[in-house]
């Protein structure tokens, strides 16, 4: 029973393969082409047979008429007053051999000879057939030969064929005519041995065909099963496998697409794994100060200002938690597709003006000159809360990172703009520059990573450990940049950057800009 439930669990899972489903349609459409073409071949070999029995026959039947017009020109020498001379009139016949048969009726349809296989009960209906094959012209001059088919009564219960007739005029005397009926057995037994031949041999052909289809198929079929065993080998812990096929067909173009599927996973959870080691290890820095800060408070007794100094660290670095929690929810929003931009015709100066207005008291607690430059008209199409969010990161970043130098103090200055792109379409920019200590040409690409900070010398990235709370840190989250590229990016623009390190900074926004009011 064991081995018994395995073949039918063997079978039936070849069943549902699409390998045997591909070699079954094969099979399908070459026994429709088979059935065709032995229909075709067959129904040629009927007609065929049947042209070549009416010829033969036909050729009889002008024989046995030669035979009587030349017996009754004799009787006719011989002044015989009979129709036919009576010698005629015989069990034989030259010619016919003893499955054929002759019948020849005169004009009153009586009959003048009967030869063959014929029963009485055959004469009459035989008659009536070959007046209706001739169209009841058998006794009138002018009819050719004219062939039919009937099939004798003491024949019809038997496994022998139908008889094959032919109808002619045979000439008496003047304007007296006889009807010759010739008959031979359709001998079908050449078509019989066809017919098993074309149907046994489609069968074996078919049976062949499936094996070969099902070979075939499977061939075609590896490289589905070589992404099978991939995809099962393949867990969220190791996406380096990859199939490598090669070849130019299309499963070779679906293993390509495989291969860059997997690609792109396996980048997708390497951002996602970097992703989660560095929130988890920004949001624990913080999470670490207020527990030694609220844990010094509390060991013992301490002054009120002591007291106030605790509560102020904690409260710093919890809205720093906060800061970077909705930098995080943002982002979030953004790689998700749910954040819809509001777009309206806008002064993009008006939007720096307000993010210098509103960063100014920053800037002046930071001891950093805030200074708003060439501000002209500069109309675009935006979501002016996004990109006031864009520039108040670019601000806030600059403000953080900006020191007083030996050339005075430190200053950030915004400016905006309009010019003429390569393409011939205007751009309008915003641009936010520092005589901060600048970026190294290195570091650059790197600033729009999540989570990637330089420290305040902008020389090397930032390093904040447990093992040293206390340790000065730069403030914000380092996603503001990763937010200021997504913003860009949203409204059709590209964010520049520009810096020699000990010298500044400066990032310029350029966006898309409508034809300008004044510009011509």
């Amino acid at each position: 029973m064991g081995r018994l439930r395995h073949l039918k669990a063997t079978f039936a899972r070849i069943a549902r393969s699409i390998r045997f489903r591909l070699a079954l349609w094969f099979v399908a459409i070459l026994a429709l082409i088979l059935a065709g073409f032995s229909t075709f071949i067959y129904t040629r070999q009927v007609n065929e047979f049947g042209r070549e029995s009416s010829a033969r026959l036909e050729a009889k039947s002008r024989q046995i008429e030669a035979y009587y017009r030349f017996a009754l020109r004799q009787a006719i020498e011989r002044e015989h007053g009979d129709i036919l001379p009576p010698g005629m009139i015989t069990s034989e016949v030259p010619l016919l051999t003893e499955e054929e048969t002759l019948l020849i009726i005169d004009s009153r349809g009586g009959i003048i000879q009967q030869l063959g296989p014929l029963s009485n009960t055959d004469i009459t209906p035989l008659q009536q057939a070959a007046e209706r094959a001739t169209g009841l012209a058998g006794m009138q001059p002018g009819m050719g030969s004219v062939g039919f088919t009937y099939a004798l009564n003491n024949r019809a219960a038997t496994a022998t064929p139908d008889y094959q007739f032919v109808a002619s005029q045979l000439p008496l005397r003047d304007t007296v005519y006889a009807l010759v009926i010739v008959g031979s057995p359709l001998d079908s037994s050449r078509l019989y041995q066809l017919a098993l031949t074309l149907i046994f041999g489609s069968l074996g052909l078919l049976l062949l065909a499936l094996g070969g289809g099902y070979w075939l198929a499977g061939r075609a079929m590896h490289p589905v099963q070589l992404i099978t065993h991939a995809a099962r080998s393949i867990s969220d812990t190791d996406l380096s496998r990859r199939l490598k096929l090669g070849g130019h067909d299309e499963l070779s173009e679906l293993a390509d697409t495989f291969d860059q599927m997997l690609d792109r996973l396996q980048a997708g959870f390497e951002r996602q794994r970097q992703f989660t080691a560095d929130a988890s290890h920004e949001l624990r820095t913080p999470l670490t100060i207020i527990e030694l800060e609220a844990s010094r408070a509390l060991s013992h007794p301490r002054s009120v200002a002591e007291y106030e100094g605790a509560l102020t660290t904690i409260k710093s670095e919890n809205e720093l938690m906060s800061r970077m929690v909705n930098d995080l929810l943002t982002l979030a929003r953004m790689d998700a597709g749910q954040t819809i931009l509001r777009t309206a015709p806008m002064d993009l100066s008006d939007v720096a003006i307000d993010v210098v207005e509103r960063l100014s008291p920053l800037a002046k607690q930071k001891r950093v000159e805030l200074i708003a430059g060439d501000l002209p008209e500069v109309m675009i199409h935006g979501d002016r809360q996004f990109l006031n969010q864009m520039l108040t990161n670019l601000v806030e970043n600059a403000i953080k990172y900006s020191a007083p130098s030996a050339h005075g103090r430190a200053r950030v200055l915004v400016e905006t703009g309009v010019e003429t792109g390569n393409a011939g379409a205007e751009d309008a920019w915003v641009r936010v520059e520092d005589n901060g200590p600048g970026i190294p040409a290195a570091l650059i690409p790197k600033l729009f990573d999540r989570f990637y900070r330089v420290d305040e010398a902008r020389g090397h990235a930032e390093d904040s450990g447990l093992d040293e709370p206390d340790k000065p840190r730069p403030g914000g989250s380092g996603l503001g940049l990763s937010i200021v590229q997504w913003i860009a990016r949203a409204h059709g623009g590209v964010v520049n950057i520009t810096s020699q390190f000990g010298h500044g900074a400066a990032f310029e926004v350029r966006l898309p800009a409508p034809h300008q009011p004044g510009r011509e």
